[in-house]
C-alpha cells in the first residue's frame, strides 16, 4: 500500500545490525518500562505492547508496558520527562499527544521536541472517521450535509483537549463549515463506549480498536483519512474519494527516552528497535489489526514533530481553541 508521512518525507529503513553484544555497547542491568501515557486498549497501548517482548528478548531483560494514563497524556509524558535517563524508562508517544499539547498549551511544561530523544518510528496509520449507526447516513459528504442542517445538535469525541481527534475535528470542520460539540474523553475504551450506545454520533480514532466494532455493523466507517483505501477495511473510501485531500490527520507511534540519555543507550535501543519491526511476525500483527509498522529514524521522528506541532498550532488559532 502507497503510504505518504503526513508532514515529512519517510527516510528508507537503515541496514539492521547482526544480533549480539559488541565490545563496549550498553546493556541494561534490569528490566526496562515502557511507559504508554493513555490507558489500555488503544493505539498507544497497542504499539508498546507490539515491541515490548521482542524488544526485551533482544535486550536480555523483561521490557514492562505501564500505563500511565490522565492529563491527556501528560501524566506519563511528564513522568517520563523526570525519569532516569539510563535507558530504563522509555515511552511510546502517541503524535497527537506530542504534537498537539505544545500547539494548544504551549512548552512551558512539555516540550516534546527538547524533553525527549526519538529511539524511532514504531507505526503509522491512517484515522478512521466513523458514526454512530442511527445517524444515517453512509458518506463523509452525507454526513457534512446532514450536520449543516443540525448545527450545535450532533457530538463527536476526544480523547482531551489538544489530542488528534479534537484538533482533526477541528479541521475538519474548518474545512466543512459543520458545527459539532466537543465532549472530550480520559481514554478510547470509555468513549467507544458512549460511542456504541448513541451518546456519541461521529468520532475519528486509529482502526485498531474500533475495527471489530466496524465489522459487526455495531459502528459505521464513513471514510478513512489515507490517501488510499485501507487494507484492513477496503470497502471504506478514503478521504480523497470522500472529496477532501491534504487532510494531515495520520496517527504515529514513536518510542523515546528521556532527553540526555546517553548516546551508547541510544545507538543500543535503536539497532534493537529496528531489528524488532523488521520481525515479519510483529508485522503481521500490525497488519492484521489495522496499523502498519513504519519505522523512521531518530532525525526524521524529531523534523515531523516540529512540522506537525507548526501545522497543529495553526489550527487552533484558526478554530479558536484555549488550553483547558
Amino acid at each position: 500500500m502507497r503510504r505518504r508521512a503526513v508532514l515529512g518525507a519517510l527516510l528508507a529503513t537503515p541496514a539492521l545490525a547482526p544480533h549480539g553484544h559488541a565490545q563496549g555497547e550498553w546493556r541494561p542491568d534490569r528490566p526496562i518500562t515502557i511507559i504508554v501515557p493513555s490507558p489500555a486498549g488503544g493505539g498507544t497501548d497497542f504499539s508498546a505492547r507490539l515491541i515490548a517482548e521482542p524488544l526485551g528478548q533482544r535486550l536480555g531483560v523483561p521490557v514492562v508496558v505501564e500505563n500511565r494514563s490522565g492529563g491527556n497524556n501528560t501524566v506519563g509524558m511528564l513522568a517520563t520527562k523526570r525519569a532516569r535517563a539510563d535507558g530504563h524508562t522509555l515511552m511510546v508517544g502517541y503524535s497527537g499527544a506530542m504534537t498537539g499539547h505544545p500547539a494548544v498549551m504551549g512548552t512551558a511544561d512539555l516540550d516534546p521536541v527538547n524533553d525527549y530523544l526519538p529511539v524511532g518510528q514504531v507505526t503509522d496509520t491512517a484515522q478512521v472517521m466513523m458514526v454512530h449507526p442511527s445517524v444515517p447516513v453512509r458518506t463523509l459528504p452525507e454526513f457534512v450535509a446532514y450536520a449543516k442542517q443540525r448545527p450545535g445538535q450532533l457530538n463527536y469525541a476526544s480523547a482531551g483537549n489538544g489530542s488528534l481527534h479534537h484538533l482533526g475535528t477541528e479541521l475538519l470542520k474548518l474545512r466543512t463549515g459543520i458545527d459539532l460539540v466537543h465532549i472530550p474523553y480520559r481514554g478510547t475504551g470509555e468513549t467507544i463506549s458512549d460511542l456504541l450506545s448513541g451518546r456519541i454520533q461521529f468520532y475519528m480514532n486509529s482502526p485498531p480498536p474500533v475495527i471489530p466494532f466496524i465489522r459487526d455493523n455495531r459502528l459505521r466507517a464513513l471514510c478513512t483519512t489515507g490517501l488510499e483505501r485501507h487494507p484492513a477495511m477496503p470497502d471504506v473510501p478514503s478521504l480523497t474519494e470522500a472529496g477532501l485531500s491534504d487532510y494531515p490527520v495520520n496517527v504515529w507511534y514513536a518510542l523515546y527516552a528521556p532527553a540526555r540519555t546517553p548516546a551508547p543507550v541510544m545507538a543500543r535501543l535503536n539497532r534493537e528497535l529496528q531489528a524488532v519491526l523488521a520481525v515479519p511476525e510483529v508485522q503481521k500483527r500490525a497488519a492484521d489489526s489495522g496499523t502498519f509498522v513504519i519505522y523512521t529514524p531518530p532525525t526524521v521522528v524529531t523534523e515531523r514533530l516540529r512540522q506537525e506541532i507548526a501545522a497543529w498550532t495553526e489550527v487552533v488559532r484558526r478554530a479558536g481553541i484555549k488550553p483547558d
